[in-house]
């Protein structure tokens, strides 16, 4: 039976560069707590459905700063190190809750034990320490696509010069090649952050994100929902983008008049237009949105499946071990949540998976009955949602996986196998959008973090002269400036402004990027006196090991 249309989750995985940043609250256990709850269990979900035959298919970003830190040796031993130690905890609680006879938390206890046992044999044991090399084998074997994104998951649109655009793609793209084999054909966008081409006050146009990722090869992107849906881009619909204090002044080459008409649908890619000829011409690159109504089953506060009382609750941790043995319970405060029961959990799993794949077989046959169109579903998430924030979101994954791998109606594939079997047939212009608040840069450029952006851009034109001055540098100038060229990515990362304008980790963030602009600074200023300082290059290369194959000389104009 032919498909009425197609599936994919689009798991998009990213955390913070934090290699040797300290442990709790704010350093590796971000990352420690991905790898044990989010990345292990979903290498062995889709390890255990391709071993019993399921044919499981999903879309997975791993972005470069975070293949890096996974591969790290020094992360790796750290990770058994805070397992091992979740696991004492849970055997210290088995003893205390024995002594105050309290047998249910005995056993939630227990099953801690249990869980961190399973996440230690699976690194060690299935996986040989190597997750970047098991992801690698799941996309051999046809069960993912890997998709890449820029190497720090700076934010794109905010850059200031074509080259760091350039650096950041070019390095991500040389990374993944180094870990999986081969080229990427897909992008994550960093926050889904996208900018059409525009003139700049001396009349030169510069170009939108389409045109670099098509020099570089990549063939497809994903969008938030109103990007492609139809929405009003921001800034002035007279044709002036203005950011939040005027610093901002784009004249785009395709009127906003002509980019607010513009309307598609999240279930069919669009080529997206040259947005730097007045004609919008084919460029060769595709884009996909969100789906909005399943990933709401998720994302929404209201009526999405991880507020179900029955799963496990977050915020709430005992307060010796720092494990959590309640359930969301009901809207109540933290001291009045019940205990949690995995049983009950396990059953919610189940209901919740046959919802979302009745959902997704609903939602593609209206679309299939009023286009006569095989449409497709991409569902996009952060990867770290599942097992991290919401528990038992892993389980769910892998119970959709498997209903929707025996459906007759519906083809489980990943974003390449679709644009492959279905081409796009309509060219789209996409206004400047992002997943932020309000659609467009406010969460990145703010009254709080607008102070970031003069020292980035400062660096940018700095690291862009240095390529320039030094097309074919000595071995001494060539250490020093792809040094510099590391940390001006880190510095770039989208993460920082973030952390700052949510609040979550604000004195964090502010210290990660004052010590890499300061890093910068001191390996430029070396080459610029003449005596580029090798030994400065090597002992920050060893605090970081990031991108070993990068090149300074991505950085200068073209």
């Amino acid at each position: 039976m032919a498909p009425i249309g197609a599936f994919t989750f689009v798991l998009h995985a990213h955390i913070p560069y934090c290699r040797r940043a300290g442990r709790w609250p704010h350093g590796e256990e971000w990352l420690h707590e991905a790898i044990a709850e989010t990345y292990l269990p979903l290498l062995d979900a889709l390890y255990d459905l391709h071993e019993e035959g399921v044919p499981a298919r999903l879309t997975l970003s791993l972005t470069p700063v975070l293949a890096e830190q996974l591969a790290d040796p020094l992360i790796q031993e750290h990770f058994i190190e805070y397992a091992q130690d979740r696991r004492s905890r849970a055997e210290q609680d088995v003893a205390r809750f024995e002594a105050e006879g309290n047998p249910h938390l005995r056993e939630l206890a227990r099953f801690y034990v249990d869980y961190y046992d399973r996440r230690l044999r699976s690194f060690i044991h299935r996986y040989g320490r190597d997750l970047i090399g098991a992801f690698r084998r799941l996309q051999e074997a046809g069960v993912i696509e890997l998709i890449t994104s820029a190497a720090t998951h700076g934010y794109l649109p905010l850059l200031s010069r074509d080259s760091s655009i350039r650096g950041q793609l070019r390095t991500g793209i040389q990374t993944y090649r180094r870990f999986f084999g081969r080229d990427p054909f897909s992008i994550w966008l960093p926050e889904c952050a996208y900018r059409p081409a525009y003139r700049l006050p001396d009349g030169t146009i510069r170009p939108g994100l389409e045109y670099f990722l098509a020099r570089e090869g990549l063939r497809l992107f994903f969008a938030e929902t109103h990007a492609v849906e139809g929405g009003r881009p921001v800034g002035k619909a007279a044709g002036d983008a203005i950011g939040p204090y005027g610093q901002i002044v784009r004249h785009y080459v395709i009127p906003f008049e002509a980019i607010e008409g513009v309307r598609g649908t999240t279930y069919r890619p669009y080529y997206v237009a040259r947005t730097d000829i007045p004609g919008g011409e084919h460029s060769g690159v595709a884009v996909v949105a969100r789906n909005n109504r399943t990933g709401m089953q998720v994302w929404s506060a209201d009526w999405g499946y991880p507020g179900d009382f029955d799963y496990r609750e977050f915020h709430k941790k005992d307060g010796r071990s720092g494990l959590q043995y309640w359930r969301v319970t009901g809207k109540v405060d933290l001291g009045e949540k019940d205990y949690y029961h995995p049983e009950w959990a396990a059953a919610k799993v189940e209901q919740h998976a046959g919802h979302f794949v009745d959902l997704v077989h609903d939602l593609l046959r209206e679309f299939h009955r009023s286009t006569g169109q095989v449409g497709l579903i991409a569902s996009n998430y952060d990867a770290e949602l599942f097992g991290h924030w919401w528990f038992e979101g892993v389980d769910w994954i892998r119970a959709v996986l498997r209903r929707l791998a025996q459906s007759q109606e519906v083809w489980l594939t990943t974003a390449r196998e679709f644009l492959e079997a279905y081409p796009p047939t309509e060219v789209l212009v996409l206004p400047e959008s992002s997943w932020g608040l309000g659609g467009g840069h406010w969460t990145w450029d703010n009254p709080e973090t607008h102070w970031m952006w003069e020292p980035i851009h400062a660096a940018e034109a700095r690291m862009e002269r240095l390529a320039a001055r030094y097309p074919e540098a000595d071995a001494e100038t060539a250490r020093v400036l792809n040094q510099a060229a590391r940390e001006l990515l880190l510095l770039q990362a989208s993460d920082w402004p973030f952390l700052v304008t949510t609040g979550q980790a604000r004195a964090y963030a502010i210290e990660r990027f004052t010590t890499h602009l300061e890093r910068f600074e001191a390996l430029c200023r070396s080459v610029e006196a003449g005596r580029p300082d090798g030994d400065l290059a090597e002992a920050y290369w060893e605090l970081d090991k990031v991108f070993p194959d990068l090149d300074y000389r991505w950085w200068a104009p073209a």
